[in-house]
């Protein structure tokens, strides 16, 4: 199957979620949230991410995460990288309480495209403080990819990891996994990247994007929101409509894309010095904000 056609069956199957100009919604992706181990990417970003993901949360934003949200191909299961973020899903299961939390799986938790893995894994803990389980994500379900459409003009925004553009990373991804719990995981401790990522192979990466943005021509120029790569990208109405929301393991800092108020920014959180030498977390603009309906294809 090509790049194409998985990118085709993802919108075909995608989730649709209705939403207008009041609607508001981050994007994050690849937070590969892990044991809090030397190997843990997510860990040096912990606090910044969890001050953000508060913010969005007492806004009333809803919180789409495209994939690669827990990394499970270096650790073996959930229960590890639970306890080592336990305050993030804490608060996200407070987003999920609400309705406002919406997940997807790439390929570094695709185990998550399984109902009953999910179901097993993910609906309860274990509290050791009185020996009791507790709810965590009760009914979640994961999604390949979702469509953000609007009601009032009917535009669309298509949500996906975009590893459906990556042969290796999606056909393949059972023997990646394996690869890295055997020998990357060690390696990258002392340093030494993973040559299979696209977020650590520039090559790689231009040929996933350029993948993608052949297909969102083939679709009459849909705009597309992905991850993946780690790359944020954000183009100027008039451009291939393809954004890009980064990461959450950038060194020292985060970017994800906002909605709001019917416009698209793509913002970067990271920890800035005040005057007198204290440190706090800060939210940067980047790139927007600009109007959706000026990437319409008219």
């Amino acid at each position: 199957m090509s790049s194409n056609a998985r990118l085709d069956r993802a919108y075909a199957n995608a989730k649709v979620i209705p939403f207008d100009d009041d609607s508001k919604f981050i994007f994050f992706s690849d937070c590969h949230r892990g044991d809090n181990s030397f190997a843990d990417d997510f860990a040096n970003n912990r606090n910044i991410y969890f001050h953000a993901l508060s913010h969005y949360y007492r806004q009333g934003f809803h919180y789409c995460e495209l994939g690669d949200g827990d990394e499970l191909w270096e650790n073996m299961g959930f229960d590890s990288i639970f306890e080592a973020h336990k305050n993030v899903y804490q608060l996200l299961r407070r987003f999920h309480l609400e309705k406002r939390l919406h997940m997807l799986w790439g390929n570094h938790d695709m185990v998550y495209s399984d109902k009953k893995y999910v179901d097993k894994h993910l609906s309860h803990y274990f509290e050791p403080i009185d020996g009791s389980d507790k709810a965590l994500f009760q009914g979640i379900t994961f999604h390949e990819a979702l469509i953000l459409k609007h009601t009032g003009t009917g535009q669309k925004l298509f949500c996906v990891h975009g590893h459906q553009a990556d042969w290796w990373n999606y056909v393949c991804w059972r023997i990646g996994r394996f690869l890295v719990r055997i020998l990357w995981k060690p390696l990258q401790v002392v340093g030494i990247a993973d040559p299979t990522s696209p977020a650590k192979n520039y090559k790689e990466l231009i040929r996933i994007e350029k993948r993608i943005k052949r297909w969102i021509l083939r679709n009459h120029l849909q705009i597309t929101i992905a991850g993946h790569t780690h790359r944020p990208r954000f183009p100027e109405p008039g451009q291939i409509p393809f954004f890009n929301d980064g990461s959450c393991v950038h060194p020292r800092s985060i970017t994800g894309i906002e909605l709001e108020n019917g416009k698209i920014s793509l913002i970067k959180w990271h920890i800035d010095t005040k005057a007198d030498g204290t440190l706090q977390i800060v939210r940067v603009l980047l790139e927007g904000p600009e109007r959706l309906v000026d990437y319409m294809d008219h």
